[in-house]
């Protein structure tokens, strides 16, 4: 396997000054504190730190070594991995700093081509180490972790270092740690990929500060999450990142909300801080597939439960009445004042074995439990504790736990710990985990293909040379020729004209300036509604050539008057890291005002189309609202599919607007395009 010599050395030689405080000493006793028997410190004066004999070179080295650990001085790392390669080293991690991250780009490009030529893979330069629990390897200065199944790859040092931190205080086991640096030579997206095949890892936690292959990226992230759940904390939230363009879609594409969009379509589950990270991996460590989303509460506490209830009932998770016949069965353990709807309210009195039956009996009908104990400084939690256990084995089901107060406190959590069962801090918080994992399931088995891209050689160009913009007319023709509904429209270039494509057309018509000078034709009395017969027709064309007076008049474009439907507004644009993107929204003031709007990384197919109509906060009204009629959802979701697909059907369109489109009980219609080149 490519990557043995990496996560499980058998003789790693460490480089780097050995003298007390250095980083090299400091990595030589993580390495033996960790389990490693072989390690050697290799440096030129040969010194040694405990068992790890000194060498001053590596041709020093009684035996062969599989790893090289180097925290030695910049300028000597290319000549150390010279000397790796020489020797058979096929594995490094350079801890090292002073390249790219500094300014020195040729030396880390040195450093690399010397890799590359011996064959050797390595994490780094500027990189904080890794762990590999199973193999025994610390070779970090991070916080050593007890061993579980979580792996972390973190592009900070100190983001891994503060979750090995908190998994070393709660005793949530870590499998690995990676933190890449400058991912001089094995990247994010490969660790990814080891990770997504290796046993050992249950769930992968990602720390990133920017993602540079943004479709790559996706890629790996898609490929991996349909096989394990990879929880991601993305720093860099503000508007600071915001990206100016001209139309509407690219001003509301701030940097986070593309990113966002990118991450949960390619099924990854992003966290907004280290610690949602954690309690979401603990969740996924410790319990089984949450395969549904109905849940039982059991408490002896009605405000707790019923604040769970809350939090549960906004995230998703449906806390259904309990059905007559468990009601019955609950009746026989329990006491006549207990509440046995749902929360299952147990009240202070209750018994640990109260509790086992209760949860067993409820996890009958219900895929997940959340159980609340809260108690008195003088009473023991234990009991309780020890039915929590024996009811999530004997059910086979999840179950998370919250436990506040008792003379036991801190044993009970331990117990709980050390069974498999995760202890949060509230109710909210339990539902909260519960619901992510419900979520991942759905959305694992519910995965659809991506639309096809046609081949280079037949893809075509949207723009004449010279120009950046097409004028409406071309547009139309364009969105007509890819399968968008629009209008039936003519385009006159004379009052005779005009006249004619107006009769064409049935009055009334609508009348539309046609210049490449006038962008915002509404701001210029550009547009004349209601156009009822020829007169009207002559006056309007007139009017339209008096406004574009001094500029580039072409004509006008002429539509009949369209029924209103509900407006929305479908929009491309183009992020520096994902490439094309598609939004939908509503239309009119919800746009400007509500910024009710969701992207996608594009293309995409119909059924997440669906998903993102389903999305906005204003769906209700699509849905249909006071006895009205329910929109054509179906139409729009295959009209911003084909939409999404321009780019790359024309890869010069950078940025495009319909706005609005129509949408009616049967079917849907772009009234007004913009399409911008690059």
């Amino acid at each position: 396997m490519e990557f043995q010599n990496l996560f499980y050395p058998k003789a790693v030689a460490v480089f780097g000054s050995a003298s007390e405080g250095k980083l090299a000493n400091v990595l030589i006793n993580r390495l033996l504190d960790g389990g490693m028997e072989r390690v050697f410190a290799v440096n030129p004066k040969a010194i040694s730190v405990r068992t790890a004999k000194g060498c001053a070179s590596l041709n020093d080295v009684p035996e062969k070594v599989d790893m090289a650990v180097i925290a030695a001085p910049a300028v000597t790392v290319n000549g150390i991995l010279e000397d790796c390669g020489k020797c058979g080293v096929k594995a490094a991690i350079i801890i090292s700093s002073g390249f790219s991250e500094a300014g020195n780009a040729e030396g880390e490009k040195e450093i690399i081509a010397t890799a590359k030529r011996h064959g050797i893979r390595f994490i780094g330069p500027n990189c904080a180490g890794m762990v590999c629990t199973q193999g025994n390897l610390v070779a970090t200065l991070e916080t050593a972790p007890p061993s579980g199944n979580i792996s972390i790859i973190s592009q900070s040092g100190a983001i891994g270092g503060s979750f090995m931190a908190l998994s070393a205080q709660f005793g949530v086991g870590i499998s690995k740690f990676l933190s890449y640096g400058n991912g001089g030579d094995l990247t994010v997206l490969e660790l990814l990929r080891y990770l997504k095949n290796d046993e050992e890892t249950k769930v992968i936690a990602l720390y990133l500060e920017s993602i540079p292959t943004g479709r790559e990226f996706m890629a790996a992230v898609r490929e991996v999450s349909a096989v394990k759940p990879v929880v991601i904390v993305k720093s860099g939230r503000s508007n600071a990142g915001q990206r100016a363009a001209m139309s509407h879609t690219g001003s509301m594409a701030g940097a986070d909300v593309v990113c966002d969009a990118a991450l949960r379509q390619c099924g990854a589950i992003r966290a907004n801080t280290l610690i949602d990270m954690f309690e979401i991996c603990k969740g996924f460590s410790m319990m089984p597939p949450v395969k549904g989303k109905s849940l039982a509460i059991i408490t002896n506490s009605g405000g707790p439960g019923v604040m769970t209830v809350d939090k549960a009932e906004e995230k998703g998770l449906l806390i259904p009445e309990t059905s007559e016949e468990v009601k019955a069965q609950l009746r026989e353990y329990l006491p006549p004042f207990a509440g046995i709807r749902n929360p299952i309210d147990l009240t202070v009195e209750a018994t640990g074995e109260q509790y086992r039956q209760a949860i067993e009996i409820a996890l009958k009908e219900r895929d997940c439990a959340i159980v609340l104990y809260i108690g008195t400084p003088y009473l023991k939690a234990m009991p309780v504790a020890e039915a929590i256990v024996a009811a999530s084995r004997n059910s086979g089901k999840p179950v998370s736990a919250v436990m506040q107060v008792g003379s036991d406190i801190e044993e009970s959590f331990e117990y709980l710990r050390d069974n498999g069962v995760p202890a949060y801090a509230s109710g909210e918080d339990a539902a909260t985990v519960l619901a992510t994992m419900a979520n991942y399931e759905v959305r694992r088995e519910s995965k659809g293909a991506a639309p096809c891209i046609l081949d280079a050689g037949e893809l075509g160009k949207a723009f004449k040379e010279g120009t950046d913009r097409l004028l409406e007319p071309e547009a139309m023709k364009l969105l007509n020729e890819n399968g968008i509904s629009i209008p039936p429209y003519a385009f006159a270039q004379t009052e005779d004209e005009s006249v004619a494509g107006a009769n064409k057309l049935g009055y009334p018509v609508v009348v539309k300036v046609v210049s490449p000078q006038i962008v915002h034709k509404s701001d210029c009395g550009g547009v004349k509604l209601n156009i009822k017969n020829d007169g009207e027709a002559r006056a309007a064309f007139k009017h339209m050539e008096e406004i574009a007076q001094g500029k580039d008049f072409r004509g006008v474009i002429i539509y009949p008057m369209l029924k209103i439907g509900k407006e929305v507004i479908l929009g491309l644009t183009n992020d520096p890291t994902f490439g094309p993107l598609v939004a939908f929204g509503m239309g009119g003031v919800y746009t400007e005002v509500l910024k009710d709007i969701t992207f996608r990384v594009a293309p995409i197919g119909k059924d997440e189309a669906l998903k993102m109509i389903k999305e906005i906060k204003m769906y209700p009204l699509l849905r249909g609202v006071r006895g009205e009629a329910p929109s054509d959802t179906e139409a729009l979701a295959e009209m911003i599919s084909q939409f999404s697909l321009l780019p790359f059907f024309y890869p010069d369109i950078h940025e495009a607007d319909l706005n609005p489109v129509f949408l009616y009980e049967k079917g849907a219609c772009a009234a007004d395009v913009r399409i911008l080149g690059k």
